[in-house]
C-alpha cells in the first residue's frame, strides 16, 4: 500500500536543537506534518516505549551525550527490526558505517549536507516503504520563490550548525 507523505510519522533524534529544526523544516517542505523529537537516545527509546505512537522513520545523530545513535539503533532492532533508520554523522569512517549496516541502518547521510541531499536520502528511504509525495508536489519545486527563500534559509542554518 501507498501512503502520502502527510500520512507518515518521523521521529528525529539529535543533542542540537538547531539541527531538529532544521530536519524538522526540510520534512515538512515534503509533507510531513507528524513529527517527534528527542534530544537524545535515551529520550527516543523512552518516548518510543510510553507514548505507544507509530513511528515510520527516525532520522537520527550518532554522537550524543547519554546514548549514541547506534546504541539507539541497536535498541530499535531488538523491537522494531524494519523501522527506516537514516543515521547522520560526521563520521562516515569505514568502521561506524560497518557497525551501523550490521544493524541494517537504512541510510546514512554525513555532516554537513544541503537541504537537498537531505530530502533526496529521506525519499529513497520512504520509497522502499512505500511512501509517495503529495499529488502535485515535487520535491525540486524550488522555482517558487517562497521555496526558493526558504533553501536559502536552511542551507545559512547548516553552515552555522556544522561550520
Amino acid at each position: 500500500m501507498t501512503r502520502k507523505m502527510s500520512e507518515i510519522t518521523v521521529l528525529i533524534v539529535d543533542d542540537v536543537s538547531q539541527a531538529r529544526n532544521l530536519t524538522k523544516m526540510i520534512l515538512s517542505g515534503l509533507g510531513v506534518h507528524q513529527v517527534f523529537t528527542a534530544n537524545d537516545g535515551c529520550e527516543a527509546q523512552e518516548f518510543l516505549e510510553a507514548s505507544g505512537a507509530h513511528v515510520d522513520l527516525v532520522v537520527c545523530d550518532w554522537r550524543m551525550p547519554r546514548m549514541s545513535g547506534l546504541e539507539l539503533l541497536k535498541q530499535i532492532r531488538t523491537i522494531h527490526p524494519k523501522m527506516p533508520f537514516i543515521m547522520v554523522t560526521g563520521n562516515a569512517d569505514v568502521e561506524s558505517v560497518r557497525a551501523a549496516s550490521e544493524l541494517d541502518v537504512s541510510a546514512y547521510i554525513r555532516k554537513p549536507y544541503s537541504p537537498q541531499q537531505f530530502e533526496e536520502k529521506v525519499v529513497a528511504v520512504l520509497d522502499k516503504m512505500g511512501a509517495k509525495s503529495e499529488p502535485g508536489r515535487q520535491i525540486e519545486d524550488s522555482k517558487a520563490t517562497s521555496e526558493s527563500l526558504r533553501k536559502k534559509a536552511r542551507i545559512e542554518s547548516l553552515r552555522r550548525i556544522y561550520s
